[in-house]
């Protein structure tokens, strides 16, 4: 018996010992020789700026079914466009949320983090912060506080997986350092954006000089949004940028330009393919032209009305449109296909109203970051606001002619010149007594298919003056939405951070203002 307890004891040490220095030949094994061991940050980055952009995920969610119809661009009689009706959808508040931390701000916190401090990366990092700035941008004006400082940074070596949420106070702070320093670091001299191939960069192809537009650009806006309640430090950031050089021409326009491919819904333009039946998009045809926007257009006689709207019928029977100027039809926000009976006893079909211009809606047309046009039209209200000096009606009629043109980027005609400088005429800038309201109309009319960038300044501006839905199972008491609310899953996996967000900011509803919302 003795002797048989020996050999198993032996045999398992003989096992041990070969199983001890066979280990790592095991490991090897199972390690795949033709995976990549690193990847150039330019593709990263690339990616990133496509995936910041959208997807048709949140492109559909966040930017058309609860931007655009609570800005009153679009209008839908389905439930499940829940802005129109101020109704909450969990899913579709948070979808922002869900795709962009997960997706290109942890992408483009990794850039940073692994390039900071190497001077012949530095266009690399710089281009990087720059876009985490402007999506976590987007996000905190989507929500409120949110996790800024800590933010895809869980595998950082910190194992950092419950961030903390910083303010929207601290983050508009956060968002000035970030960028004044990334835009300052731009280098001739470190390596291009380009990379070896000269085909990288998807925003700006390798331009310094424009990256440090958008920059600054970016700083202007982050600058008009905190003027109501840090005025002194918003007029700092903004003449500091304005001197810097901003966004100054259709071709510093920051407008991404989609390339087909076979990646997915991450090479189309998310906006279009929601809208569109190609590629996989299913075609959702119930989002219309809000009666707001184009009883605005018609009253102002506004050249860009049949280059928005593509006609009354069906988008995707040519057979059933009719593309009369004088026969397009809004519709109304807040309705049901039930109650629009109140307003349209007639009503039979949404075809009846018009539908948005399938021609600025191509797979392949460009996604709206920031543009020549809201830049003049900022320094428009600066000089109302006694910012900076110059004639508010030069700046103002510059950002109407620069909206008009950026129309071109789509491949659709643009008005004539006549026929913008009859509209300018009509507007009569220099003689109104409402020259703010007409500069936030203006930067409404500008921001049609970026709607989260609409919705923000008309939070933080008021206009143009919109008046409520008011849906009987609206969860607002009638009021236009202030902000998005969490996504749900925090409460329960970020329960300490979460807790502390709702104590300083206020309810998780869509009534709790921002920071800087102070508009009644």
């Amino acid at each position: 018996m003795k002797n048989t307890y020996k050999k198993i004891a032996l045999s398992a040490l003989a096992i041990f010992t070969l199983g001890s220095c066979d280990e790592q030949k095991l490991i090897d094994l199972n390690v795949n020789q033709n995976s990549p061991t690193s990847i150039d940050n330019r593709y990263i980055l690339d990616y990133s700026i496509l995936r910041v952009a959208g997807s048709r995920y949140e492109s559909w969610r966040t930017n058309l079914i609860y931007s655009s119809t609570m800005v009153q661009h679009n209008a839908s009689l389905q439930g499940y466009w829940s802005g129109d009706k101020y109704y909450y959808n969990p899913s579709y508040s948070a979808a922002y949320w869900e795709s962009h931390y997960t997706n290109p701000i942890k992408n483009l916190t990794n850039i940073v983090d692994q390039t900071a401090g190497i001077p012949e990366l530095a266009n690399i990092h710089a281009a990087a912060q720059i876009m985490r700035a402007f999506d976590l941008h987007r996000m905190t004006d989507l929500y409120g506080d949110v996790p800024y400082t800590q933010a895809g940074r869980g595998l950082d070596g910190q194992e950092n997986w419950f961030p903390a949420y910083d303010s929207q106070e601290n983050i508009y702070q956060f968002l000035v350092a970030d960028i004044k320093a990334a835009r300052d670091e731009f280098s001739d001299s470190a390596e291009s954006l380009q990379g070896s191939s000269n085909s990288q960069d998807v925003l700006f192809a390798g331009d310094n000089a424009k990256w440090k537009k958008f920059a600054n650009s970016l700083l202007m806006r982050i600058a008009m949004r905190m003027s109501e309640v840090d005025p002194a430090t918003a007029q700092s950031v903004f003449t500091e940028a304005l001197s810097n050089g901003p966004i100054d021409g259709f071709d510093s326009n920051a407008f991404l330009k989609q390339a087909l491919g076979n990646g997915g819904d991450t090479n189309y333009n998310g906006t279009s393919l929601v809208f569109s039946n190609a590629a996989g998009g299913g075609g959702d045809t119930n989002g219309r032209v809000s009666k707001t926007f184009l009883d605005w257009m018609n009253e102002h006689n506004d050249p860009r009305k049949m280059i928005i709207v593509g006609g009354v019928g069906n988008p995707y029977d040519t057979s059933t449109w009719n593309t009369d100027p004088e026969a397009q039809v809004g519709l109304p926000n807040g309705y049901t296909s039930v109650t629009i009976k109140d307003v349209n006893p007639d009503y039979s079909s949404v075809s009846e109203y018009s539908f948005v211009n399938p021609e600025i809606l191509d797979l392949d047309d460009p996604t709206p970051f920031i543009s020549h046009a809201e830049v003049e039209l900022m320094k428009a209200e600066a000089v109302l606001k006694g910012w900076i000096s110059g004639d508010a009606e030069e700046f103002f009629n510059a950002g109407v002619r620069a909206a008009m043109e950026s129309w071109a980027l789509f491949g659709v005609a643009t008005p004539t010149a006549e026929e913008v400088d009859a509209y300018l005429v009509g507007l009569d800038f220099a003689n109104a007594g409402n020259q703010m309201e007409m500069i936030g109309e203006q930067y409404w009319a500008a921001t049609y298919l970026n709607h989260i960038e609409a919705w923000s300044n008309y939070r933080r501006s008021g206009y143009p003056a919109l008046t409520p839905t008011s849906d009987p199972n609206n969860v607002t008491n009638g009021t236009i939405p202030k902000r998005l609310r969490y996504f749900e899953g925090e409460a329960g996996a970020n329960p300490a951070n979460y807790k502390a967000a709702v104590e300083r900011q206020g309810p998780d509803l869509l009534t709790t203002p921002l920071w800087w919302d102070v508009k009644d």
